[in-house]
């Protein structure tokens, strides 16, 4: 399945605050449907599988690129679901977002998508470029890329920049420092459930 390209408000009335997805709130608190006015209680699967969609929509993912992340994960010594939140997290697309250059995550991977940003002074138009400790992401000095990441600064998505982060916003140069921690991750989600839903694919 390809990238998610219908009503946000509809997912995030399904699976609650996806902050990479949308910033637009809805009054409705039911989720969108006729079923959704129903409350049943929820099966062991349908958990798992509500944890492993937030993930999906929130970082822009399709199923086969998920999959092939948690596999990944899953090679790396450590807790698994940390590992793949870290892997989704160093994303370049989701970094650009959660410096304050884009207002959402699809915001972002077009900024990447058209050639605005520049790592360790050479053009990535890849959006699941892995950042790594020590890359320094730029803005490139053209009138309509500055002036873009100027526009969207001033209403950033998140209030906070995480720590492993910086950015100078005068010059636009940005800093990975390391690798980020679960605690500074923006999603609400027990990434236990998404490791039990793939393990048994």
């Amino acid at each position: 399945m390809s990238r998610y390209r219908g009503p946000r408000l509809r997912i995030s009335r399904r699976l609650g605050d996806l902050p990479g997805l949308t910033r637009k709130k809805s009054n409705k608190l039911l989720p969108a449907g006729e079923h959704g006015q129903k409350s049943r209680k929820p099966s062991e699967y349908s958990l798992r599988l509500e944890e492993k969609q937030k993930l999906r929509f929130n970082y822009g993912l399709s199923e086969k690129q998920l999959l092939k992340n948690v596999k990944i994960a899953k090679k790396v010594q450590g807790s698994t679901g940390i590992v793949l939140l870290q892997i989704l997290e160093m994303r370049l697309d989701n970094t650009i977002f959660r410096l304050g250059l884009a207002p959402t995550i699809p915001a972002a991977r077009q900024i990447v998508n058209h050639g605005h940003i520049t790592v360790n002074k050479k053009t990535v138009s890849i959006c699941s470029y892995q950042c790594k400790p020590g890359d320094i992401i730029t803005i490139k000095p053209q009138k309509s890329s500055t002036t873009l990441i100027k526009k969207y600064l001033s209403f950033p998505g998140l209030a906070n920049i995480p720590n492993h982060l910086e950015l100078d916003k005068n010059t636009l140069i940005a800093k990975v420092n390391g690798v980020v921690e679960r605690d500074w991750v923006a999603l609400e989600l027990n990434e236990l459930l998404v490791v039990e839903y793939y393990s048994k694919k």
